[in-house]
């Protein structure tokens, strides 16, 4: 599959969504979400490259190139226009996408994005990429939730099977250290940002210990904040509802 793109693609309707995990993820992070969504709505998950079904694709770790690979696959499905909404590293690969082809994104759903500010906790993710038992990964996934949020075994099962794929736990690692440099992630320039003329929405977890939630603060004025008390990084699976409760909103402002 080296070079195409892995995604499910489901549903029908005029608008299509596209959904964009963050690192170490899959288009599964987003299944309970995706149940609370509104219907009548095309949904396209992608695994981004270096995970998943993607593990083949290059670019892993690279936000520019992901963001050109989803722009060329969606034009081969045909997609001139959609909504998108990414977590973390796919946050940050969803404002590129707005960035390079701003009349093809209708609007953001940008929950923790990565590269609103330098600060990361790198060695989280060293952590959640180079576990090795399943008492490293339940451990690594934990710390990337709430303080007090319980971790669904089926997110554990999962992060322990996909890590369990031959190389990825090798890609994980580099696409980790392409993210994190000296302690620091790239952040984009305010005028960036103040250039997305599409309704963007942000979520941020209060207890987010991955990227710290005061990189929502200070946000140009025609972003919609929405924080998140007692929650952490992981917000498609610590908070699905709420998730969807905040893409649909920025489906309607679309």
């Amino acid at each position: 599959m080296t070079g195409a793109l892995y995604a499910e693609d489901t549903g029908e309707g005029a608008g299509a969504l596209v959904l964009l995990h963050g690192f170490a993820g899959s288009h599964r992070v987003w299944e309970g979400a995706r149940r609370a969504l509104p219907s009548g709505l095309r949904i396209i998950a992608y695994d981004l490259p270096g995970h998943a079904r993607s593990l083949d694709v290059p670019g892993g770790g690279n936000a520019k190139a992901t963001a050109q690979a989803v722009l060329a696959d969606l034009e081969e499905r045909g997609i001139g226009r959609c909504h998108m909404a990414g977590h973390s590293f796919g946050g940050a690969v969803a404002v590129l996408t707005a960035h390079f082809a701003p009349r093809s994104v209708a609007s953001l759903a940008l929950i923790a994005p990565g590269g609103f500010g330098p600060e990361i906790a790198g060695e989280l993710m060293a952590a959640r990429a180079e576990a090795r038992t399943d008492e490293e990964m339940a451990a690594a996934v934990q710390g990337m939730f709430g303080p007090q949020a319980r971790v669904p075994a089926r997110v554990v099962k999962e992060a322990i099977r996909l890590g369990s794929v031959s190389g990825q736990r090798e890609e994980l690692i580099e696409i980790s250290s392409l993210i994190v440099r000296d302690g620091t992630q790239g952040a984009f320039p305010k005028t960036m940002l103040e250039a997305l003329s599409m309704p963007v929405h942000v979520a941020w977890g209060a207890c987010d210990a991955v990227l710290p939630a005061h990189q929502a603060d200070g946000l140009p004025e025609p972003f919609v904040v929405h924080r998140l008390p007692g929650c952490g990084h992981m917000l498609p699976e610590e908070a699905p509802a709420e998730t969807a409760r905040i893409i649909a909103a920025s489906l309607g402002a679309g």
